[in-house]
């Protein structure tokens, strides 16, 4: 039996397909666009609340005695950490300062030119410190930074693998920080490369509570 055969009852134009490519186009430029406009307003608005030159934070120079002693404090705490065996170690902000001096390079570079605590906030659950971050421009291509100075709230965080620290705050004098770049910021991890650089990686990964005291942080190798 024969296949009855459909006969087309529409015209066909070739306009047809012109028409949706034309229309993919636009899509795809009005995307481009979007994402263009997004990037421009978003440096512009960081432009407003950084700046050209760096500031130092700490002129201060740690002594090998000052080094030393806090070493000799961290190695037994550290070797119970090592062996998972109970142990309490409390940090000063001093203590807290001298450790973000000696510090290796976490891959990513080192804090000292970037964070100094200056206090601790029981009461928010945060370490308060002067910050000076380096931020790329738009024009990355230059090499050229600017430089987010502020007062920044770290919250100390166990996870998983070890502890961490997390910007949530960042406050200007006189300017307003946009809420969705502070959220971008928390992103980044400020003690977990560390985790992966031996044996500070075992002695970060043991430690399983942290908690904030009017002088600074106190470090234990049991849970709460």
């Amino acid at each position: 039996m024969a296949n009855p055969e459909k006969d087309p009852t529409g015209e066909f134009s070739s306009y047809y397909g012109c028409y949706i490519i034309a229309m993919a186009a636009l899509v795809f430029i009005g995307i481009l666009a979007w994402s263009g406009w997004t990037l421009f307003s978003q440096d512009k608005a960081i432009s407003l609340i950084t700046q050209d030159q760096i500031v130092t934070l700490s002129t201060d120079q740690i002594s090998p005695e000052t080094e030393k002693a806090l070493r000799d404090r961290l190695a037994p705490f550290a070797e119970a950490a090592k062996n998972r065996a109970p142990a309490t170690i409390d940090l000063t902000i001093a203590d807290l300062n001298t450790l973000i001096q000696i510090a290796p390079d976490s891959g990513f570079g080192t804090y000292r030119e970037m964070v100094r605590i200056t206090r601790a906030d029981p009461a928010t659950g945060r370490l308060i410190a002067d910050l000076c971050l380096p931020l790329k421009k738009l024009k990355f291509w230059e090499g050229k930074m600017r430089y987010l100075v502020a007062e920044g709230g770290f919250q100390i965080a166990i996870e998983a693998d070890g502890i961490d620290a997390k910007l949530v705050s960042v406050q200007i004098p006189g300017k307003e920080v946009p809420e969705g770049f502070v959220n971008n910021l928390q992103v980044w991890p400020w003690i977990a490369p560390y985790r992966k650089q031996e044996p500070l990686g075992t002695l970060l990964k043991g430690i399983k509570s942290a908690t904030l005291t009017p002088e600074g942080l106190r470090l234990s190798t049991t849970q709460p």
